[in-house]
């Protein structure tokens, strides 16, 4: 009897095991279909945007190609329409030129000469007029633009310059000046205004883009030779989007030199036409890291991104930063003079790059700037003070007694009127309008005392009222964490340091984006202004 109650007692066991066996794999079952269920749920939801996705793609190339036949139509239609205009056009060109090859007396006026060196296509003397007539870079850049349409070839004009440019820099020989010359020249050939705008049809002939994109290609190999300045990257930027030969060079390597010299004036135009796409976004990212955020808000506009990167939020960040780094300074420096001065400077370009950027883009109503005008009225103020302090006790006093060599108490001492102290400002750089106090050495070294309320190109901030900030946006500022040097395209700057640039940036004056000036690079040593007007 017990030993029957034992075998049925077992087989109640072996019923159970195999009813929690059965369980399990019921159980795996039912998750491994739900799994199934959710990914092929996944692939048809895939596939279904996908789908939708080509479908969009469809419809727009569509719309493009049926626009492109249009265009193409209507190209082909006034070709012999072109062509009579052209081979007029021609004519005349011809008939000047011979005109200026044939007259004996040479023009005073500058528009004249400009308009006879064009015709003649002298490239060679064309540089060298405009490096003579340097001091008038107003009326040369008012009066080039209308020259170079004069010439018979304006790409060819603006080709060989450049390819002298490229030879003398290789020598080493006039590099400075024939950068500054070719640089107005490529600004008159490709104004800020129609930056990888071109009107319907090719702008060049091909046989020209081809040689563009030769020339560029040696520009580019010697980048890695020689030193690159902020100008000279901006106007190779700028031939690259006026030929339009965006696509031959690595994306990459557009990104750097867009990165590099992020503060240039034109940089934020030319981003925006060398597509990049949705990888704008992470380049204003990597200048909001790196402690550009008024740079990213140029960026940002340009591209289109403000909803992104809110340009009072990126303002608001940058102040809060500045403000901090000139505590840093102060405090490392223990409060010294050289401290307290280093630390005024930083937070009053801060200031004035903020000014400025408000102002360029009308955000007035939402962040307001008076208390940032008075702030920066008290530091100029503090400066000037500083400086007048400093002159005062440095000023020799005359010991000698009146009368005698030896007693200083042999009756009223007589002063002679000591001699007023002769201070050469001749080596500044270009630009700066007040002479620099020396650099100290800091703790944050990536921001050096250059007279910071002297913006190159731009108005030079001398007082507190609203009208003395500038006109662009190249004010130098201090980086937060990052130095930000001061670049400028239209007066190429020469003394660029091999980093990608001298420790020395700014936005120039032209206009354009509120004469929109930007100030480079990671490799920064914060800079005065180094573009002269």
């Amino acid at each position: 009897m017990a030993t029957e109650l034992s075998i049925k007692t077992d087989r109640v066991e072996q019923f159970f095991d195999d009813l929690e066996a059965q369980r399990t794999i019921l159980s795996s079952c039912t998750q491994l279909f739900k799994t199934l269920t959710y990914h092929f749920t996944s692939l048809q939801e895939s596939l279904s945007h996908k789908s939708k996705s080509l479908e969009s793609k469809f419809l727009s190339l569509e719309s493009t190609s049926s626009e492109t036949l249009q265009s193409l139509s209507q190209r082909e239609n006034s070709i012999p329409e072109r062509e009579s205009v052209a081979i007029a056009l021609l004519k005349d060109q011809k008939e000047a030129a011979l005109a200026d090859f044939q007259k004996p007396a040479k023009s005073t006026e500058l528009s004249e000469t400009l308009k006879s060196l064009c015709r003649k296509m002298d490239f060679s003397g064309l540089l060298k007029f405009i490096i003579s007539k340097r001091k008038e870079s107003m009326s040369l850049r008012a009066e080039i633009s209308g020259a170079i349409t004069e010439s018979v070839d304006p790409p060819r004009l603006l080709l060989d310059a450049v390819e002298e440019f490229l030879v003398q820099k290789m020598d080493k020989v006039g590099v400075t000046d024939k950068r500054w010359a070719c640089g107005m020249l490529v600004q008159a050939m490709f104004p800020e205004g129609n930056n990888g705008k071109k009107a319907v049809g090719p702008e060049f002939a091909r046989s020209v883009v081809e040689r563009a994109a030769g020339i560029l290609e040696s520009w580019k190999e010697q980048m890695f030779d020689t030193e690159l300045g902020p100008a000279e990257a901006v106007m190779f930027l700028q031939m690259v989007v006026g030929f339009g030969l965006s696509s031959r060079f690595d994306n990459e390597f557009l990104r750097k030199l867009v990165l590099d010299f992020a503060s240039r004036r034109d940089m934020a135009k030319l981003s925006a036409c060398l597509g990049f796409g949705e990888k704008l976004g992470d380049i204003i990212d990597e200048l909001v890291k790196s402690g550009k955020e008024v740079e990213a808000v140029y960026f940002a506009s340009e591209s289109g991104l403000t909803e992104r990167f809110p340009p009072v939020s990126l303002l608001k960040s940058y102040l809060r930063n500045s403000k901090k780094n000139a505590t840093t300074i102060l405090k490392n420096g223990n409060y010294s003079n050289v401290a307290t001065e280093e630390s005024s400077n930083v937070e009053l370009n801060s200031i004035k790059a903020i000014i400025k950027c408000v102002e360029d883009h009308k955000l007035e109503s939402e962040f307001s700037v008076d208390s940032l005008r008075k702030r920066a009225a008290q530091l100029e103020k503090s400066k000037a003070e500083r400086k007048k302090s400093s002159a005062t006790n440095s000023k020799p006093q005359n010991k000698r007694g009146h009368g005698s060599s030896s007693s200083r108490s042999s009756g009223p001492p007589a002063f002679r009127p000591a001699k007023a102290a002769k201070f050469s400002n001749a080596y500044q750089s270009f630009g700066r309008r007040n002479p620099a106090p020396p650099t100290p050495h800091s703790p944050a070294p990536r921001y050096s005392i250059s007279t910071p309320y002297n913006y190159p190109n731009q108005t030079v901030y001398e007082g507190a009222t609203a009208a003395q900030y500038g006109t662009t946006y190249v004010v130098p500022h201090a980086q937060s964490p990052a130095a930000i040097p001061q670049q400028h395209y239209s007066l190429p700057v020469d003394s660029i340091g091999a980093a990608g640039f001298r420790a020395s940036g700014s936005y120039s004056s032209q206009t354009g984006y509120g004469a929109y000036d930007y100030s480079s690079a990671p490799v920064s040593s914060y800079q005065s202004s180094s573009y002269t007007q």
